[in-house]
């Protein structure tokens, strides 16, 4: 991935103290197993209908998708390239939003521009150690979803987040920079139309289907 993204990323999810196993690589599912002998009681959920005792269970609810259809070889190969890339930055763009606003929050208890900007670089050192590699092994396909995915997670394009954090500015030094590069910082999301089936892509994420 090219510079101006790498470093533009890494300024907003700035690595802080509650991020410490939070990371997107590994996820950590925690089950508790209750163990109960056969002179135990067991206690389960009922509702009394027409004075029977009827046991129940709410059901998370699911959201089924329509099967996705191609008319030939290469329109799946193209989904299926797609799929992978959106899955790769997606994680990324809901910590960035997720940091940006923690981020914010910090910033408002730092009285000077110099301490404020002591912290930011301290951070984003912090920052690269723990997912410098990573973001650096992204391709450009999958830097241009993260910029559209950032927009998604935080309503604003990547440009706006950094001229509101760092001015206007260093807003346009690193549009200018990333140009050069083939990316636009000033990019929107659209679920409509353009990022359709980025958008449809998402939602089963979120939803368990992919």
């Amino acid at each position: 991935m090219k510079i101006p993204i790498y470093s533009c990323f890494l300024f907003l999810i700035i690595s802080l103290p509650c991020l410490s196993q939070d990371t997107l690589s590994k996820r950590y599912i925690l089950s508790k197993i209750v163990k109960t002998d056969t002179l135990s009681p067991i206690i389960v959920p009922g509702k009394i209908i027409d004075g029977d005792t009827i046991p129940y269970v709410d059901l998370n609810a699911i959201t089924v998708f329509p099967q996705a259809t191609f008319n030939n070889y290469n329109e799946l190969l193209k989904y299926e390239k797609l799929v992978y890339r959106v899955r790769k930055v997606y994680p990324y763009a809901k910590l960035a939003a997720r940091k940006l606003e923690l981020y914010k929050k910090i910033l408002d208890t730092i009285p000077t521009p110099r301490a404020r900007k002591l912290f930011i670089k301290k951070a984003q050192k912090e920052l690269e150690a723990q997912f410098g590699g990573e973001i650096k092994n992204l391709s450009f396909s999958q830097g241009k979803i993260l910029i559209k995915l950032i927009y998604r997670e935080t309503g604003n394009s990547t440009f706006d987040i950094v001229k509101e954090l760092r001015g206007g500015f260093s807003a346009f030094i690193w549009q200018t920079m990333a140009s050069l590069f083939g990316y636009d910082l000033k990019t929107t999301y659209d679920p409509e139309n353009e990022d359709q089936m980025i958008e449809k892509i998402v939602q089963m994420i979120d939803a368990g289907a992919l």
